[in-house]
């Protein structure tokens, strides 16, 4: 039995003796007040070393969530990387069908020329057929079947006019259609352009969320959840005071743009598709837990919240016409779409303002903009309207629409 051992049964044995005699007092002898002062120090040690578990337990959790954090935005800059690779393919076989399309249209071209070269001659030919006295014509040749075989050929040469002109219509609405496609081609081209020059942006911006993760999140599991409840008490704030000034709008009529469908389907009619693949709901519509909380001012939320990963391709829900598209301090980035039977839907927080302008024609699956953390919010995520009854308005240089009257839940529609 070593020294240390020794002293914890000595300590033992003392603490048994201070139990059966409590009134007896003892002398400590030196190794007895040594144990003794070991024994607290080992205490110490003890309390210190639970401290340290705990310490590292919070560590690793906080190391775990900010691991994930990384993984996810690396996977969403993967994401992005194979698009902007796919845009450029899509690019290069553009620049290649325009290629093809000028080829043909220079060929066509050039057989137009020589043939507008062979009608003018054979027209002249003509006009100097017109202009002969037919004696003159007669004496030119030996004998009556020359001048007749003349005058079959001259007919033949009409006919043939004729074709060649008929041929070279064709050949102008041909070169008009071919036309008509490269201008096509040149206009997908320059979106294709402008799609890369969104998605090399939605790059940059997921690159620096990743820088901002490894800076900021690591170790500030508290502060972060400091800087949400401040954005939610922001949050509430901002969503009173735009109630106030909406009722203020319909009052008033101070409306910019201001749609209203005729008719609104059942619930449950499937109109339209999803605005991003491989999504997940955040946030339902209506008094959620989180409208509970005061997070719009006491209203309910007007739309659903989904998200597929900063940087995600957001697509149009339907067939329609953009009608608005903004930026303020509540929605970020948005776009408002007009659907054929008068309904609006409005994507906000997108990543930048659309690359497409107000009044572009749209189609289901288009893509007008990408997820983003614009706006008041608390993560990267796409926010869904559907409205029945839709208007716009300005509150200072800034364009707001409708949030609290006129919505729809778009899940019953989608």
């Amino acid at each position: 039995m070593n020294t240390f051992h020794r002293g914890i049964v000595l300590a033992g044995a003392l603490l048994v003796l201070c139990a059966l005699f409590p009134s007896r007092a003892f002398a400590l002898t030196p190794e007895e007040a040594r144990i003794q002062e070991l024994q607290g120090q080992i205490e110490k040690l003890e309390q210190q070393a639970a401290q340290f578990r705990s310490s590292i337990a919070t560590e690793r959790a906080k190391a775990d969530t900010l691991k994930k954090e990384i993984a996810v935005l690396k996977g969403q800059i993967g994401q992005i990387e194979a698009q902007i690779a796919a845009t450029g393919k899509k690019i290069d076989l553009t620049k290649t069908e325009i290629g093809q399309i000028e080829a043909q249209i220079i060929d066509k071209r050039d057989d137009m020329s020589r043939k507008r070269e062979t009608i003018g001659r054979m027209v002249l030919f003509l006009e100097q057929r017109d202009h002969e006295d037919l004696a003159a014509s007669l004496f030119k040749y030996a004998n009556l079947s020359s001048f007749l075989q003349q005058f079959h050929d001259l007919a033949t040469i009409q006919d043939r006019l004729l074709g060649m002109i008929a041929d070279l219509k064709d050949a102008k609405v041909a070169l008009e259609r071919d036309q008509a496609e490269l201008e096509g081609k040149q206009h997908q081209l320059e979106d294709l352009n402008a799609q890369a020059l969104q998605r090399r942006q939605q790059l940059a911006g997921v690159k620096g969320e990743r820088d901002r993760v490894l800076q900021v999140t690591k170790g500030q599991e508290a502060a972060y959840q400091k800087q949400l409840t401040e954005i939610e008490k922001q949050k509430a704030a901002f969503f009173k005071e735009l109630r106030e000034l909406e009722l203020k709008v319909v009052s008033g009529g101070l409306y910019i743009v201001h749609i209203k469908a005729d008719r609104v389907p059942p619930r449950g009619t499937k109109l339209f598709s999803w605005p991003e693949d491989d999504y997940h709901l955040t946030q339902g519509y209506g008094m959620t837990k989180y409208a509970k909380r005061g997070a719009y001012g006491g209203a309910p939320h007007n739309g659903i919240d989904i998200a597929s990963g900063y940087g995600t391709p957001i697509k149009t829900i339907g067939d329609g016409r953009i009608v608005a598209n903004g930026t303020n301090s509540g929605w970020g980035n948005w776009v408002a779409i007009q659907h054929t039977n008068n309904m609006v839907s409005v994507y906000g927080h997108m990543s930048s303002l659309s690359f497409l302008k107000v009044g572009s024609q749209v189609k289901t699956g288009d893509i007008i903009g990408y997820e983003g953390t614009t706006g008041k919010v608390t993560g990267s995520h796409l926010h869904l309207s559907l409205y029945k009854e839709f208007f716009t308005y300005l509150k200072g240089d800034d364009l707001y629409f409708n949030y609290f009257e006129g919505t729809l839940n778009p899940a019953d529609y989608l």
